[in-house]
């Protein structure tokens, strides 16, 4: 008998199916997914440092730089020097970068579409909660040490 899949198998699946699908839908705009995620998250913490929107997206400084030298150079973001910190950087959007924006949550509500078709929406709000509980489970558990200390001393 064939196990079943494995979870972690699908969701990571599922996750790069996802933005392979939007990637598709958003060639044209000319920004990478990168950049799509600075605007993104700008969106939501316009006035946020530049280090803590790194830690965010989870990438290193200097990368976010390049990122970002590249979207200020096509008019979209803005550097602002934090009042409170000389050395600091409060990224804003510009506003050319508001059209671009409605394009990207158009393209990931059609890929959402298409990832979704055939389930009813309460099946999607069951799994949404179910996923959403998985993920609280994982960053509750991340703060703790992931040592397995019967395995060690077993």
């Amino acid at each position: 008998m064939p196990s079943s899949p494995n979870i972690s198998f699908v969701l990571h699946d599922v996750a790069r199916l996802l933005r392979k699908r939007f990637e598709q839908r958003s060639r044209a705009s000319g920004l990478t997914r990168a950049q799509w995620q600075v605007l993104a998250y700008l969106s939501l913490h316009e006035g946020i440092h530049q280090n803590k929107l790194a830690d965010l997206i989870e990438i290193v400084p200097i990368t976010l730089a390049r990122l970002l030298d590249k979207m200020e150079a096509r008019g979209l973001i803005e550097r602002r020097p934090d009042p409170a910190d000389r050395r600091a950087w409060l990224l804003y959007l510009k506003p050319q970068a508001r059209p671009l924006l409605e394009i990207m949550r158009g393209n990931g509500q059609k890929s959402r579409d298409e990832a979704f078709a055939g389930l009813s929406p309460e099946t999607q709000q069951r799994l949404l909660q179910t996923l959403s509980l998985i993920k609280s489970n994982l960053l509750a558990a991340c703060t703790q040490p992931a040592v397995d200390r019967e395995k060690i001393h077993g």
